[in-house]
């Protein structure tokens, strides 16, 4: 286990090499100056190619890479074109909001799209299951930028029942968790549902129920332990959704995180922000991934037997 650990760790570097590549060749490639953007009113020809030369900006493409690259390895993310502070106190001042948000979308996604799709698969005629599902559709359907404007308008403008704008305190955390989460927990639902209804025809379950052992039995230790694996792979796959989810959720909701500062160093054109926030991202979610395979290893032991036996 401990060598498939270090295996997938090891993987994650070509990956966020890979990332790393992509967005700076879309950074450098894209129309326009930066140093016009920096300077603003105060651009001339000969301040802009003095702050080239300050910023490294005057070398190639593959230069200025490779020492992005080299730098990046130390744990530097090099220093922000707009602010010239160091990308990492920036980062290291925002990442924890975001971790919040998105710790608490995936908090009312799980607790909440998981009983409700078990109750729903192991009663899938009834009046439940049916509005269940409605649920879910509406759901899946809901954009997150249009649903965190109605949750601010109901619960904010018209209640003023919760802040409808930055981070402090548990209360500001309600409105961007259930706009961010609403859609997956939704996916979350009905993946469940989809698995706990082809577990319970199963012949194993039959006999459990033939031998007298109770629903209530039969669904915790028979069904429910097959039926989540599904939900574990859509559950880990949302992770990185709600990543890229919080870029709209902090922007509607006005927080200060990683999500918002990449907007603004998008529109900004600073590269090393962009790059930085990409690459905690990226990192954030192949550790996610990670877990999500340790958790099958703990669920299914002949996953984990084959982890120990060395295959991955």
């Amino acid at each position: 286990m401990i060598k498939y650990i270090i295996k997938r760790l090891i993987y994650m570097i070509p990956v966020i090499l890979a990332l790393t590549f992509v967005v700076f060749t879309i950074m450098y490639f894209t129309p326009g100056d930066p140093t016009a953007v920096i300077l603003g009113n105060e651009y001339t020809e000969e301040a802009s190619m003095q702050l080239k030369q300050e910023l490294g900006l005057d070398k190639s493409f593959i230069v200025q890479f490779f020492n992005y690259v080299k730098n990046l390895i130390r744990g530097d993310f090099g220093i922000s074109y707009i602010s010239r502070a160091p990308v990492s106190e920036q980062l290291l001042g925002r990442f924890p909001n975001t971790f919040k948000v998105v710790a608490g979308a995936m908090l009312f996604c799980v607790c909440l799209g998981v009983p409700i799709g078990v109750l729903s698969g192991t009663k899938p005629y009834s009046l439940f299951s049916n509005i269940t599902m409605i649920i879910g559709l509406l759901g899946v359907s809901l954009p997150i930028f249009w649903l965190g404007l109605l949750l601010i308008l109901l619960f904010s403008v018209n209640l003023g029942w919760l802040p409808s704008s930055g981070i402090d305190g548990f209360p500001s955390l309600i409105l961007p968790s259930v706009a961010l989460g609403a859609n997956y927990m939704a996916n979350i639902m009905r993946t469940t549902r989809s698995s706990m209804l082809e577990v319970i025809r199963q012949d194993y379950i039959r006999t459990a129920k033939a031998k007298g052992v109770s629903q209530r039995n039969v669904i915790r230790k028979h069904a429910l332990q097959n039926a989540m694996m599904p939900t574990i792979t859509v559950i880990g796959m949302n992770i990185g959704a709600l990543l890229g989810g919080v870029v709209l959720t902090e922007t509607v909701f006005s927080i200060p995180g990683t999500g918002r500062f990449l907007v603004e160093s998008i529109n900004k054109r600073d590269t090393p922000c962009v790059l930085g926030c990409l690459v905690i991202m990226a990192i954030c979610v192949a550790i996610s991934n990670l877990i999500v395979d340790l958790i099958y290893a703990y669920i299914d032991p002949r996953i984990k037997a084959q982890y120990s036996g060395g295959r991955s």
